[in-house]
């Protein structure tokens, strides 16, 4: 593969979520409109969470490249009149969160599995952001659907993802297992 020319590069390698996306949505204020920016990273989820924020602001996902470990995804940016970022209007609080856990809700985690692996919500369901439109069969459209990420940032893309594809009763909670005190799982013994 060639080399493909990017405007501006953007070091985010040793960045958890949700710090990527922090750092490319500052970068990407600097641009011009019609310009490349090449993220280059070393978190495994910021492919999801790249291409999910990049489809909820309006600028466009080209694509990414892995070389030696690093991934360099490529974003090129929209116009002013096609970047408006959303946020999907539906947010719990952690508290109001831990009160409907006592109903018939489906909470759905979609950090990566490795983040769900060491402590998550009792019965969560883990389906990883990047994962989420090939599993949407999962999940059923006549429950509500409570959706948890680390920090608020995922689980938003997320819930905009469901809502999309006609989950009509989908809450994003904020700020998400970053600031969970109540009971937790782990699948690691």
């Amino acid at each position: 593969m060639g080399n493909i020319q990017a405007n501006v590069l953007l070091d985010a390698k040793g960045l958890a979520c949700p710090m990527p996306i922090v750092k490319t949505k500052k970068a990407m204020k600097d641009l011009e409109a019609g310009q490349v920016l090449e993220i280059q990273a070393t978190d495994k989820g910021s492919k999801a969470d790249l291409k999910a924020w990049s489809e909820s602001t309006g600028h466009q996902y080209l694509g990414t490249i892995e070389e030696n470990n690093v991934l360099k995804h490529f974003v090129r940016k929209a116009s002013g009149e096609e970047t408006a970022e959303k946020n999907h209007p539906n947010v719990l609080s952690n508290e109001q969160l831990q009160q409907k856990l006592a109903e018939d809700v489906v909470v759905l985690d979609v950090r990566e599995s490795a983040e769900y692996a060491f402590n998550h919500i009792p019965n969560a369901v883990s389906i990883p952001l990047g994962e989420l439109e090939s599993r949407l069969n999962e999940l059923s459209k006549e429950k509500e659907i409570l959706v948890v990420c680390r920090t608020g940032s995922r689980s938003d893309l997320a819930s905009q993802t469901l809502a999309k594809n006609g989950f009509e009763n989908v809450w994003n909670v904020v700020p998400g297992m970053s600031e969970w005190s109540g009971a937790t799982d782990s699948n690691v013994k």
